[in-house]
């Protein structure tokens, strides 16, 4: 009767589960808040890797006072993807994180593009552009801005990667993480030298060695297991970003599975036994955690506008959702472009909020807020389009994060969509799959012939309750809305640069 600890470490806060293998349920739950650093200029988005441990310390506690920690084998964590964490040789962070919503490093992506000889040759050479997301551009950041930080550099790892160290003082990164990094060959699963070599020759040496998605990266340090009351021989699994593990959690580790995350950013990805890389580069060509590929769309833009609309009308949730559903679909004719922080799908870095289409009949509190969640719904489905033109197509969309505990906005989805959408019985996703992906290396670690998504089979469960399917008449609607969207985001991508200098 064994227990598994997920724990998930997003950009607002992280959270654990415990997962009862035998019985297939989540046992107990904690989440303990961080905050991003506040006052930095546009465009930068950093936090203090301490405020996560710290958070991380709180929650493990939190669930293992609510179990028998003595059943507790493993843990295992997701953490979001692609911040840097720079490390000194004494394994002490340099300087903050930069995070996955970080766009100031677009200069930088520029510079690493060319030194690669282009869109064409680093999509040949490593199966992804270089986009201000990423960790590449993010370390050449450093060292042209910083260069006395950038002196001491010894070790670079991924949020999850350092939740890791901390857990267990290794220095380990696993394919499908280090995939968001933009330093892989996503290919071949290897250390990409013409990414690296571009940046700097002595990186390769500051880069953990890649390991396979079903190994462990440790075991508890001896004081940690202490001061958590558990074993110093519980495993710490590989881990992963927060959208591989969001698919072991929604049971998305095999072809034929299609998930959407609607959270502070939304993501749409699905499992693939070999690489999928778009020619375009507009579709990540990431590798998953558990042994195969993960093609993804990222948004960076999707709760946080809601949010943003949700606090300028002074609802609480329910009176947000209430004020979307006494809206028409297409919200009267208004089209909001949400990219308030800039835009990573399409890749719009200098991009802005747009709201088009306002007249006297549409200028109200419900009509701006349903064009904001469908705003941000059509941004996604952009992506969803690009994955079925490389063969990915979607008959149904599991949904997890914030956004999916909303009616109506999974009937927006549905619509938007074109396909049925339907919620999860465990909505923390990536937390559910931090704990299967530890019980699947601890049985392998046993021995045993183990395949994760039989796990996943036994623990992950669709509320069909929350199933929504689309409505004709509002799918035709969308679909014009949709175009409208896309030509306003065209039009206007040379206009956002300058737009931004008047900020």
């Amino acid at each position: 009767m064994s227990l598994f600890i997920g724990i998930d470490s997003g950009t607002q806060s992280v959270k654990a589960v415990v997962l009862d293998l035998e019985t297939g349920r989540t046992i107990a739950e904690a989440r303990a808040p961080h905050t991003l650093i506040a006052g930095l200029p546009v465009g930068h988005m950093e936090q203090h890797p301490r405020e996560w441990t710290a958070a991380m310390d709180t929650v493990i506690k939190d669930v293992t006072a609510k179990v028998d920690r003595a059943r507790v084998r493993g843990i295992g964590v997701s953490g979001q993807q692609h911040g840097f964490v720079p490390l000194d040789a004494r394994g002490e962070v340099i300087r903050p994180a930069k995070l996955w919503c970080d766009t100031s490093t677009a200069p930088e992506c520029a510079l690493l593009t060319k030194k690669i000889g282009g869109d064409k040759a680093a999509l040949r050479k490593g199966g992804l552009l270089f986009l201000p997301g990423f960790t590449a551009p993010k370390i050449l950041w450093l060292k042209r801005h910083e260069p006395a930080n950038y002196r001491r550099l010894r070790h670079v790892l991924l949020p999850h990667d350092y939740l890791n160290f901390h857990l267990t003082g290794n220095y380990f990164m696993e394919f499908g993480d280090a995939s968001g990094t933009a330093l892989m060959d996503v290919r071949k699963r290897t250390w990409s030298r013409d990414a690296i070599n571009a940046i700097d020759r002595s990186l390769v040496d500051w880069l953990p060695p890649l390991s396979e998605s079903h190994a462990a990266a440790g075991t508890l340090r001896p004081e940690l297991a202490a001061s958590y009351g558990l074993s110093p021989e519980v495993v710490v699994s590989a881990g992963g970003g927060d959208n591989m593990m969001g698919a072991i959690g929604t049971g998305n580790v095999a072809p034929g599975v299609v998930t959407a995350s609607f959270g502070t950013s939304g993501t749409i990805y699905a499992y693939a036994a070999k690489p999928v890389v778009d020619p375009a580069g507009e579709i990540a060509a990431f590798c998953s955690s558990s042994g195969g590929w993960l093609p993804l769309l990222c948004t960076m833009n999707v709760t946080t506008v809601t949010e943003h609309v949700r606090t300028l009308f002074g609802h609480d949730h329910a009176a947000l959702n209430a004020a979307v559903a006494s809206a028409p679909a297409g919200a009267g004719g208004l089209v909001l472009l949400p990219y308030l922080a800039g835009e990573r799908t399409p890749n719009v870095p200098a991009g802005s909020g747009v709201l088009l289409g306002l007249n006297n009949q549409n200028f109200s509190a419900g009509h701006i807020a349903r064009a904001a969640m469908e705003g941000v719904t059509l941004g996604m489905n952009y992506g969803l389009r690009r994955l079925a033109d490389l063969g990915v197509k979607a008959k149904e969309i599991r949904v997890t994060g914030g956004g999916a505990k909303s009616p109506v906005w999974r009937q927006i989805m549905a619509d938007v969509f074109g396909v049925p959408v339907v919620g999860m019985m465990e909505d923390e996703g990536a937390a559910l799959g931090g704990a299967l992906q530890a019980a699947w290396c601890v049985a392998l670690r046993a021995g045993k012939k183990a395949k994760l998504a039989d796990l996943a089979r036994g623990a992950v469960a669709l509320n069909e309750s929350t199933r929504c399917t689309p409505n004709k008449a509002n799918v035709a609607r969308y679909r014009e809305a949709q175009a409208v969207q896309d030509k306003l985001s065209l039009a206007l991508r040379e206009v956002f640069p300058a737009a931004r200098k008047l900020a």
